[in-house]
C-alpha cells in the first residue's frame, strides 16, 4: 500500500485534489481512499489530507503518520517543522517552491519534484489554487498514474471552462516539475 499525505490549506483544494487522486487510481485498476483532517478551522488554515491507494481493498480509515509521499502545495508550509514530518525512508516529496531548494528537504527524501504551482496556476486560471499542478507533479515523479487518468477524473470535479484551465495546469505541473533523485549520502 502506498500512503500519501498532502499538507495545504483550507479553501485551495488539498480534499479536492486527494479526492481527483483517487479517482484516477481507481480509474487505473487500484483501490483508493481519500479523506481530510480539520475540524473548524478558516479558510486559509492549514489542513492534512490523506491519500492511500494499493492492488487489494483498503480497510484502513486512520491517518497517515508515516507516509511514502508528502505534497506540500503551499511554500509557507513547506517551511514548517511538521510539513514532511514521519516521511519514510527513501519517500517522495512534492512542494511548490519557485526555485529548487539546495538542500534535501527532510533526512529522508529519495526524491525531491519541485514546481512553481503558484506561479502556473496564477497564468493559467488567475487564482492561486495549486492543487491540480501538484498531481501533474506528483505523476512527473511516480508514474504511479497516467496524466490521462487524471484529467478523465477532473470531468467529475469542473465545469467545461474551468476543466480546460485545470488539465493546462497538470500538463504543465508535469512538464514543468524538476525531479531530483538523492543517494543516502546526499544531505
Amino acid at each position: 500500500m502506498i500512503e500519501i499525505r498532502m499538507l495545504g490549506r483550507g479553501g485551495q483544494g488539498a480534499y479536492v485534489s486527494a479526492e481527483m487522486l483517487a479517482a484516477a487510481f481507481v480509474r487505473a485498476g487500484k483501490y483508493a481512499t481519500a479523506f481530510p483532517m480539520f475540524g473548524g478551522e478558516r479558510r486559509g488554515a492549514p489542513v492534512n489530507v490523506f491519500v492511500r491507494f494499493d492492488d487489494k481493498p483498503i480497510r484502513l480509515r486512520s491517518q497517515i503518520y508515516y507516509p511514502d509521499c508528502c505534497i506540500v502545495t503551499d511554500p509557507v508550509l513547506a517551511r514548517t517543522p511538521d510539513a514532511l514530518k514521519g516521511l519514510k525512508p527513501g519517500g517522495l516529496v512534492v512542494m511548490n517552491l519557485p526555485k529548487t531548494p539546495e538542500t534535501k528537504p527532510h533526512e529522508n527524501t529519495g526524491v525531491m519534484a519541485v514546481v512553481d504551482a503558484t506561479g502556473i496556476a496564477l497564468q493559467e486560471t488567475g487564482r492561486p489554487i495549486t492543487n491540480t499542478v501538484m498531481l501533474g507533479a506528483l505523476i512527473h515523479a511516480t508514474g504511479w498514474v497516467e496524466l490521462e487518468s487524471i484529467c478523465e477524473a477532473f470531468k467529475g470535479y469542473f465545469s467545461d471552462r474551468v476543466l480546460d484551465s485545470n488539465i493546462r495546469c497538470a500538463r504543465r505541473g508535469k512538464e514543468e516539475s524538476q525531479v531530483i533523485r538523492f543517494s543516502a549520502e546526499d544531505k
